[in-house]
C-alpha cells in the first residue's frame, strides 16, 4: 500500500554549509521530486548542539523561507521550530504575512527552545517555567490576531492594548508542539495542532504518541498530527552512511534524556539503540524505517540532512528518485 505521510526536508540555512542559494536549489529540486514541505530552524543566538559542530552561521529562517515562496508554489512551508524570543505581535505578524507570501500552506511549529542565553539576550525571564508560559502565551495571542481579533493583554511578560493585524494569514496556520518529552505531549494536547518531535528513538517515538493520543483524549479533542525530525544519513552502505554523522555524539545525547526508554543494557551504546533518531544506510534502508514511523503514528516526517549538507544535492536526489518513490510505489 501506498504511504499516506507527508514528507519534508530541513533546509541547510545553518552551520558549516549555510547557503541561501543550497537552500532555494534544494527546495526546487524537492518541489520536483514531490516533497510536500520544507523546514527551518529558529535562533536569535545560535549556539550549535556540541554533536554538530561549532560554526554559528545562521540565516534568518522565516527569510528563508519567505525566499523559497517565490520560487516554489506548492511546498508548505514549516518552522521545525520558532521560540519565543520574539514579541508575540511580531510573531503573529510575521507568520501573518508569510502566509500571503505562500499561499497560505504555512505551519508554525513551537517550542521552548534549547538556550537559556537567546532569551537573556532578548531580554525575557529564561527558567524552564518562563520559555512554557512565553510558548503558551506565543500560541495563544498569535491565533486571537490570526483571527482578526483586536487584542488587549496583559501580564508579567507583555503589555499592549488594542491590537489589531492585517493580512490575516490566507488560512488558518496549525501549531504543532515542537519537542520529545512527556511535558511536550501534554502542551501539545492542550493548545496545539500537532506535537513534532526532532530527534528521537523509535522506542521512545511510540511510547511517546500512545501518552500524546491519551493527553488529546482526555481534552476531548481529535488526535494531533504527528511529525518528528530525524538525522539522515544516505550512502552505499550503513558504515560508510554512519562515518559522515558524529554518531558517538548523538548516542552520548541520548544518555543525558532522562524520558526516553533505555535499551536492554541500559544505557545507549550503538547505532541500534538511537535507531529512529538517525536513519542511515542504503535507501532501502531508510524506506524500511520511514514505514516504521508510518506504522508507529507518524504523519510527516522532516529529513534532516545537517551532517550530509555537503552532499545536499546527493542526498536530495537518493531521498527523491529511491526513498519517496519506493514509498509512493
Amino acid at each position: 500500500m501506498a504511504t499516506k505521510l507527508k514528507f519534508g526536508l530541513l533546509l541547510p540555512h545553518f552551520g558549516e554549509y549555510a547557503s541561501i542559494e543550497r537552500c532555494i536549489n534544494g527546495a526546487k529540486k524537492a518541489e520536483e521530486y514531490g516533497f510536500d514541505s520544507v523546514w527551518v530552524r529558529d535562533h536569535l543566538v545560535f549556539e550549535p548542539h556540541g554533536m554538530e559542530g561549532e560554526d554559528n552561521t545562521h540565516i534568518e529562517g522565516l527569510l528563508v523561507l519567505a525566499s523559497i515562496a517565490s520560487v516554489c508554489k506548492k511546498l508548505t512551508l514549516g518552522t521545525g521550530t520558532v521560540i519565543s524570543h520574539r514579541h508575540p505581535i511580531h510573531l503573529a505578524q510575521a507568520m501573518a504575512g508569510l502566509s500571503n507570501i505562500c499561499g497560505g500552506k504555512a505551519i508554525m511549529g513551537l517550542g521552548l527552545g534549547t538556550f537559556q542565553h537567546e532569551f537573556a539576550a532578548a531580554g525575557y525571564p529564561n527558567t524552564l517555567q518562563d520559555r512554557a508560559n512565553l510558548a503558551k502565551i506565543n500560541a495563544t495571542l498569535c491565533r486571537r490576531l490570526w483571527a482578526g481579533e483586536k487584542v488587549s493583554y496583559k501580564d508579567n511578560y507583555f503589555n499592549f492594548e488594542d491590537v489589531g493585524l492585517k493580512p490575516r494569514p490566507i488560512n488558518p496556520i496549525p501549531i504543532w508542539y515542537g519537542g520529545g518529552t512527556p511535558a511536550s505531549c501534554r502542551r501539545a494536547a492542550e493548545y496545539c495542532d500537532g506535537w513534532m518531535p526532532g530527534r528521537i528513538p523509535m522506542a521512545t517515538f511510540v511510547k511517546m504518541v500512545k501518552y500524546l493520543r491519551e493527553q488529546y483524549q482526555k481534552a476531548g479533542k481529535p488526535m494531533g498530527t504527528v511529525g518528528a525530525i530525524p538525522i539522515v544519513s544516505i550512502d552505499k552502505d550503513l558504515d560508510t552512511a554512519l562515518g559522515k554523522v558524529n554518531t558517538k555524539g548523538l548516542i552520548n545525547e541520548g544518555n543525558k534524556k532522562p524520558t526516553w526508554v533505555r535499551p536492554p543494557s541500559g544505557t545507549f551504546s550503538k547505532f541500534e539503540d538511537i535507531r529512529g533518531l538517525l536513519l542511515a544506510g542504503k535507501p532501502e534502508d531508510i524506506v524500511r524505517d520511514t514505514k516504521e514511523y508510518e506504522a508507529n503514528g507518524l504523519n510527516h516526517i522532516v529529513y534532516d540532512l545537517r551532517f550530509r549538507y555537503a552532499d545536499w544535492y546527493q542526498q536530495i536526489d537518493f531521498l527523491g528518485k529511491e526513498v519517496l518513490l519506493a514509498l509512493r510505489a
